[in-house]
């Protein structure tokens, strides 16, 4: 009898599965359906408007009506991706201003010709970095094999930059900025520094280095990863249980589903989206993964609708149930996280009650128009959600870009973090009775208010979280929200070159052990202006600080900014290592994923790549780590009262003996807010050789876990309450 009940439970579960997943694919549809109108990014009703106004234009149009109907068109087409229109179009408007030698609209030839040159640069990028991908296309500073071939596009774009910065005062952003855009041109068709003109040259030495690294190399094509599309997210996990790490990636694109690549025993990677059952679920600039219904395997979290301000950014997430085997099914409806929707891209899983299972944050995007309360979903032991943001004190009513759990005042209860674009960020401190009070102020980590990315750490391996929170694109000191002609550039480009600016910069807040911060930005040489979406944290040399990577999202064409690396020098500084390292890609930035991939104890990094139009598309990277000294441990924990993944676990990894003892701090969780890393840990050891002893605060517990004696390069298997740990030893899997 108690069979036949159970089977009828799970009968009905199935169906009701089977109907939330096909209610999310209709969603989808419509969401789909009504992107050309609603997308500001996306839309092609406007294009289609200007083809047939240029088709039935008069013939007693005025030069200038017709220049002005070339302009518009001509961005546009830039836009959707018809790149050889939009230049033919631009450059007809180009001659007609300049007819008879006249100059009656500077304002209008000015912008003219700044598109016109940023569309014969994107022309170029598509015929090479794209159409003839290298291993170091697009990579700055562009040598070798890197170089382009058809070059064309790119001479135009050079003589046009040249124009337009000729036309600028000495001194002033736009110059400064179609400048930098040239010199890059000139450089990708290898011409830099001698065929750029004395005046517009910049110094060699801003694309040199000193420091030494190990180069990492791009090897995503020869792996079949990288689909050609526009921002996304990323998460790596083992999604089939078979003990290697897979891909999943998604792009903001609605008519493009999710990709999921799961890595064979012979070392290869195979696209599985649709056997995965992913085919249909399209879009979504962010995601990342948890255990939330305990069942020992990793479900999708999918974000939509983000940048779209409004009732047009209302796009449902997703939450993907993954089977163990890596087929999944919509569950969004049926947990309870559909019944409203609202823009967004960022978003947390923590336990935050401290009852063992995760709950979950989004943040949304509210407007002064919008007020969309972020959402603050409870789980209800039953893998189904209940939104209690309002009785918990953080709907926030902001702009948000980044989310991120860490319990910063040790006192057992996760807090959160929430970078808002545009206003003061928040810092929610955790109570005692599960509600929130917003102690930012009171303790200095506000900034930036132009904020993106952030995330929980402890850089410094004192013990204590600390706290870094990206910057972003800010207004420049001539824009008028004016974005089109490098206003918005100009201060990454003035941090990157040494100009005066007055933008704001990244912060890292340094947590003082006392559940207080101190601003440790500059001291640290992290003071460079930043364009920030994608970002992520891992260690590359093993050595056991915690170094990391920004993405470059901001999506106009002229946002051609270097990703950047940076080493964390034993906690005391941050060297930038984009240049020796081979990490400064010019192409947008997005999902971003520390992993050893190969299983041969180094972490690699993948980057999901490409920007907000169609015309920006890219290929996701992979810079696979050419090895590294140090040693390295792997922990996979797993709860059994707390969370099973064990997220919010803290870990301290004591090596050494005496006088050279050293700790090394962990807390398990997927990393930065725009980037979903595994679930175990990889932590660097350097040069120790063994583990002394490895102490464990599982979520919400006072006491600790300690276990004693491990060996270095190897995996360590830890179950909450298991008086032993289990070593595993991994063959590595070299890619194939």
């Amino acid at each position: 009898m108690i069979a036949f009940f159970l089977s009828i439970a799970t009968l009905v579960q199935v169906q009701n599965e089977a109907e939330s997943h096909r209610r999310m694919l209709e969603e989808l549809k419509r969401v789909e359906r009504l992107t050309p109108q609603q997308n500001s990014y996306l839309e092609t009703v406007l294009l289609k408007e200007y083809r047939t106004r240029i088709e039935e234009a008069p013939e007693d149009l005025t030069d200038i009506g017709r220049v002005q109907l070339d302009f518009t068109a001509g961005v546009l087409e830039l836009r959707a991706g018809d790149l050889e229109r939009a230049v033919e179009l631009l450059e007809e408007g180009y001659v007609l201003l300049a007819k008879d030698g006249r100059d009656e609209y500077p304002k209008l030839r000015s912008k003219l010709v700044y598109q016109l040159a940023l569309a014969c640069l994107r022309l170029g990028e598509t015929r090479n970095c794209v159409e003839r991908h290298t291993s170091q296309s697009c990579i700055l500073p562009v040598r070798g094999n890197g170089v382009f071939k058809d070059v064309e596009a790119t001479r135009k774009a050079i003589r046009y930059f040249a124009e337009y910065a000729g036309r600028q005062p000495e001194g002033t952003a736009r110059r400064q900025s179609s400048q930098w855009l040239l010199n890059l041109c000139a450089m990708a068709i290898g011409e830099y520094p001698d065929g750029v003109p004395e005046e517009h040259r910049l110094a060699p030495e801003f694309f040199e280095s000193d420091v030494e690294f190990p180069r990492f190399v791009d090897i995503a094509p020869e792996l079949g990863i990288n689909v050609l599309d526009m921002a996304g997210g990323a998460a790596i996990e083992d999604f089939d249980g078979d003990g290697r790490l897979d891909i999943v990636t998604s792009s903001w694109d609605p008519s493009i589903s999710l990709h999921l690549f799961l890595r064979t025993a012979k070392g290869e990677f195979v696209d599985r989206s649709s056997e995965a059952g992913l085919v249909g679920f399209k879009g979504g600039l962010n995601l990342n993964h948890a255990d939330y219904d305990s069942d020992g395997d990793a479900d999708i979290l999918v974000l939509r609708g983000a940048w779209l301000h409004g009732e047009t950014g209302r796009h449902p997430n997703s939450l993907l149930r993954n089977d163990g085997q890596a087929h999944f099914r919509d569950v969004t409806f049926l947990a309870g996280l559909g019944d409203k929707h609202y823009p967004t891209q960022a978003a947390g899983w923590a336990d935050y009650d401290n009852d063992g299972d995760l709950d979950l944050y989004i943040g949304n995007e509210a407007s002064r128009k919008f007020r969309f309360p972020s959402q603050l979903f409870q789980n209800q032991d039953d893998a189904t959600f209940r939104d209690v943001a309002r009785a918990a004190g953080v709907s926030n009513l902001q702009y948000t870009k980044g989310v991120s759990w860490g319990d910063f005042d040790a006192d057992g209860r996760s807090d959160l973090y929430v970078s808002n674009q545009g206003s003061s960020n928040r810092l929610y401190q955790n109570s005692e009775a599960n509600t929130f009070i917003d102690v930012s102020a009171r303790l200095g980590v506000r900034e930036p208010r132009q904020s993106f990315a952030c995330w929980f750490w402890d850089y410094d391996n004192d013990g204590t979280l600390d706290l870094y929170v990206a910057s972003y694109h800010q207004l420049g000191p001539e824009d008028n929200q004016d974005s089109g002609e490098g206003l918005r550039l100009f201060p990454a480009v003035a941090s990157f070159l040494g100009y005066e600016h007055d933008a704001e910069h990244a912060r890292l807040y340094r947590g003082d052990g006392r559940g207080g911060f101190a601003d440790v930005s500059l001291d640290l040489g992290l003071d460079d202006v930043t364009l920030t979406m994608g970002s992520n944290f891992g260690d590359l040399d093993n050595d056991g600080w915690l170094d990391f990577y920004l993405g470059t999202g901001y999506p106009y064409f002229d946002g051609l900014m270097p990703n950047l690396m940076y080493r964390n020098d034993g906690g005391h500084r941050f060297t930038d290592v984009t240049i020796p390292g081979g990490f400064g890609h010019l192409q947008k930035g997005h999902g971003v994923v520390f992993a050893d991939l190969d299983r041969d104890g180094d972490q690699d990094v993948f980057e999901q790549m490409g920007g907000g139009f169609y015309a920006d598309a890219f290929g996701n990277v992979l810079f696979e780590n050419p090895g590294v000294e140090g040693h390295w441990l792997k922990l996979r924990l797993q709860g059994t009262t707390s969370n099973r993944s064990a997220v919010g676990a803290h870990v301290r990894v004591v090596v050494g003996k005496q006088k050279d003892e050293r700790s090394i701090y962990r807390t398990v969780g997927t990393g930065g807010s725009f980037g979903s890393n595994p679930l175990e840990l990889h932590i660097g050891l350097g040069s120790a050789e063994r583990v002394e002893r490895i102490e464990i605060r599982w979520p919400g517990r006072a006491e600790k876990q300690v276990f004693r004696d491990l060996p270095a390069d190897s995996v360590v298997r830890i179950t909450e309450g298991d008086s032993e740990a289990l070593v595993i030893r991994e063959e590595p899997l070299p890619f194939r």
